[in-house]
């Protein structure tokens, strides 16, 4: 059996006025994790938290882009080796959940209006989404897991950068950049999006020879300390920690926190 533990963070560039919805994710994931429940269910709870807390970039939150509208962008991965990934979908809330539908189908990336249109086909709720008129926002949201039978999953969501075209896509859904998982270690990441798809951060943390600090402190160094970068990761063997060049909420919870 594995000791079960969970770590979510807030984004990168956000400050500790931002911690309160941040350790209310964490809390939600680790009252799964507790009572014996999955890795990917504790993450999707986690963020769906943070999706609805508008002062975060996801969901509720998603920055607007220089027309105004608000198109999010969602992942969803385990270390059993299931992917899900929603890019520019509009009028959903909650994407983390629409990525996660994807998990268990042939395809696994669907973008833009088809994604809406396949949420639709499967019944995911559909509402306007305000957004945030933040006149800044480089980051997401995100969380790592692991349950008690050493399952691991990550999540993670964006309202993107403020501002952008319609239609961009930073790192956030990016199997590589913004989140990788195997049987050995879960990873997000959060920061200038396209800074970290050139670097393939958290694939290259990943792959990375040392304890999980040390990885993680890897990462943060391919960047110019102007560019603000965070990750957050979980391993196996029971490391849990997130580091940033920047502010950066985050918190962990397991038993022995």
């Amino acid at each position: 059996m594995s000791k079960p533990m969970i770590v979510c963070h807030g984004g990168a560039g956000h400050t500790a006025k931002d911690q309160p919805g941040v350790d209310a994710a964490a809390d939600a994931g680790w009252a799964i994790l507790g009572a014996g429940g999955s890795a990917l269910d504790a993450v999707l709870a986690a963020v769906e938290i943070m999706e609805n807390d508008p002062v975060l970039n996801a969901g509720t939150g998603g920055r607007k882009r220089a027309d105004g509208s608000v198109q999010l962008d969602a992942a969803v991965a385990t270390s059993d080796g299931r992917l899900g990934a929603i890019m520019a979908i509009e009028d959903t809330p909650n994407p983390v959940h629409v990525a996660a539908g994807l998990l268990d189908e042939s395809i696994h990336i669907l973008v833009g209006q088809g994604a809406r249109d396949w949420a639709d086909a499967q019944g995911y709720p559909k509402s306007p989404v305000e957004g945030s008129d933040s006149p800044s926002g480089n980051d997401t949201v995100g969380c790592v897991a692991i349950d008690g039978n050493g399952l691991m999953a990550v999540a993670s969501s964006t309202g993107g950068c403020t501002g952008r075209p319609r239609g961009r896509v930073g790192d956030t859904p990016l199997w590589g950049p913004g989140l990788w998982i195997d049987d050995e270690i879960a990873l997000a990441a959060t920061g200038i999006g396209e800074e970290i798809t050139i670097k393939m951060l958290c694939h290259r943390v990943a792959v990375q020879a040392g304890s999980l600090q040390q990885r993680l402190e890897y990462g943060l160094s391919l960047f110019d300390s102007s560019i603000e970068v965070g990750l957050i990761g979980i391993t196996a063997n029971g490391e849990g920690l997130g580091l940033a060049n920047t502010g950066m909420p985050w918190a962990i919870r397991s038993a022995n926190q």
